[in-house]
């Protein structure tokens, strides 16, 4: 069983592609080329590639995911259900793209030396911290193999623990709700303040320091302005280059708008504007993202961070929110896990938290697969039944959804009953017709498979995961937030309302 398709990079209302689009073409890309080792004068660069190799091989890029079974009907068989995805584009396009991704920190020079130009030639490029984890979750997913590419994800290189933040999928915009953006902010923050001893230190274009994703952003101990001191401030160049190493935001503006919500939100503050700049960007008058705009926490951001004590609703004591439910579940014996799971979806900080829970317990594979079935769903009902190839792209995503979480030994293969997995495998080693109507017929008996499957995925979290991830501190600490925001009738839960839409949700 072979399915084709040829994909075109799907484009926001910015004109960037959609992030899951363009993390999957770069892991696309990155697979497909030797990842060698390079030598620059008298040292060698493993797990790097040139500038020719990445425009050459983004000219005809051809990824294929497999899966081989016994026919359900006939355990002498082996059948083989294959999805292959091409991605084509001329040299000038590839090095556009090539850019974005350099951009996005999924690449640097190999040499160490910073640049904010892709080189068509004659340079050496390596993956970032962030670039490799981006593959590593595509190659999880979709069950990479290849030496090379397993060497570098075992190698010392891989170190990120990426904050993979929530987007609407429609729009491909970041939540900006308030707490979300505070879950973020914690990270940003880190544990600890990232104090450094002087300016020159804080201030530097390091940012090898990032490689964690856990260390916070960088701060002068003191710095003098003017004819005062300020401690552990920050610049807000500094501030733009944590988020874009530790992040799954792809490019510059993106960081700018969260660290404009940071400052909506009374995290930080600015202590010195960069009035030079605001002359030239109007639009940047709370938050310029240069070495001289200098910021602080505020004394919100630090009790927000956990830096200092602040006061804050515990819903170990059974607080509830609004319309009397207990948010964590454990007072209320009528509020079902059903209920608790449906919250946790609708809410994009609680989804964004419950997706690293079920990453630590190694189930992520759940989350993505329900996610990814909603979004299958929203594509299948919008179908134009009378464009073929539109029903032709939609068959081709439900084998990759197989091939992924549902085929016997996929690479992220989910707990579904045996005679669901009998049903799937009998549908998706059929053949399917070539005629337009029927073409359509297997699909929606695929989508039908695909609810049932969602069902019970979802009953799996809601009574395994769900219980356990609502004693969690973190879960405790933001959802005492909400139910805050809830008593004092902030505006939060109406922006909160606007990204309770987890049918639109997605991560990336």
């Amino acid at each position: 069983m072979h399915q084709t398709s040829s994909r075109l990079l799907r484009m926001t209302g910015d004109d960037r592609p959609y992030t899951r689009d363009f993390k999957d073409l770069f892991s696309t890309l990155m697979v497909s080329l030797p990842l060698s080792s390079h030598r620059i004068r008298f040292k060698a660069y493993p797990f790097t590639f040139t500038s020719e190799e990445a425009i050459n091989n983004l000219g005809s890029l051809k990824f294929s995911q497999s899966n081989r079974m016994p026919d359900p009907k006939d355990h002498t068989r082996i059948v083989t259900t294959t999805t292959t995805t091409t991605f084509s584009m001329a040299k000038e396009m590839a090095r556009s793209v090539c850019q974005r991704f350099m951009d996005a920190r999924f690449i640097e020079l190999a040499d160490g030396k910073t640049t904010n130009f892709f080189n068509p030639k004659g340079s050496l490029w390596q993956l970032t911290p962030k670039g490799i984890h981006v593959l590593e979750r595509f190659c999880q997913r979709n069950g990479i193999q290849q030496d090379h590419v397993i060497k570098l994800l075992q190698s010392s290189y891989n170190t990120m623990r990426l904050v993979i933040l929530e987007r609407d999928s429609k729009t491909d915009r970041l939540s900006q709700d308030k707490t979300t953006t505070e879950v973020i902010f914690r990270r940003f923050a880190g544990a600890t303040p990232n104090i450094k001893p002087n300016v020159s230190i804080s201030d530097s274009d390091s940012v090898s320091e990032y490689h964690d994703g856990i260390t916070g952003v960088k701060l002068a101990e003191s710095r003098k302005i003017y004819d005062k001191v300020v401690k552990n401030s920050f610049t807000g160049k500094c501030a733009v280059d944590w988020l874009l190493d530790c992040c799954t935001t792809v490019e510059r503006n993106e960081t700018h708008e969260i660290l404009n919500l940071f400052i909506q939100y009374g995290l930080i503050q600015p202590v010195l504007e960069d009035k030079v700049y605001i002359q030239s960007n109007p639009k940047s008058k709370d938050f310029q993202p240069t070495k001289n705009a200098i910021y602080v926490f505020t004394d919100k951001g630090k009790r927000v961070s956990g830096w200092i004590d602040g006061d804050r609703l515990s819903l170990q004591n059974g607080d509830r929110g609004s319309g009397g439910n207990s948010l964590t579940g454990d007072t209320d014996q009528r509020e079902t896990a059903t209920t608790r799971l449906t919250c946790i979806l609708n809410d994009a900080a609680l989804r964004l938290l419950f997706r690293e829970y079920l990453r630590e317990t190694l189930c992520e594979e759940n989350l993505s697969f329900w996610l990814d079935v909603e979004d299958f769903n929203r594509n299948f009902h919008a179908i134009d039944k009378s464009k073929p190839d539109a029903v032709r792209e939609t068959l081709a995503a439900a084998y990759g959804l197989y091939n992924a979480f549902l085929a016997p030994g996929s690479p992220c293969e989910l707990n579904i009953d045996h005679t669901l997995r009998q049903d799937m495998a009998s549908r998706m080693t059929r053949a399917v017709a070539k005629d337009d109507q029927a073409m359509y017929s297997s699909l929606k008996e695929v989508a039908a498979l695909f609810d049932r499957a969602q069902q019970q995925v979802f009953k799996l979290m809601a009574g395994d995961s769900v219980p356990k991830f609502i004693r969690t501190q973190k879960y405790i600490e933001v959802a005492g937030d909400i139910l805050e925001d809830e008593r004092n009738g902030h505006n939060s839960s109406i922006e909160r309302s606007q990204s309770r839409r987890y049918n639109n949700g997605t991560a990336s």
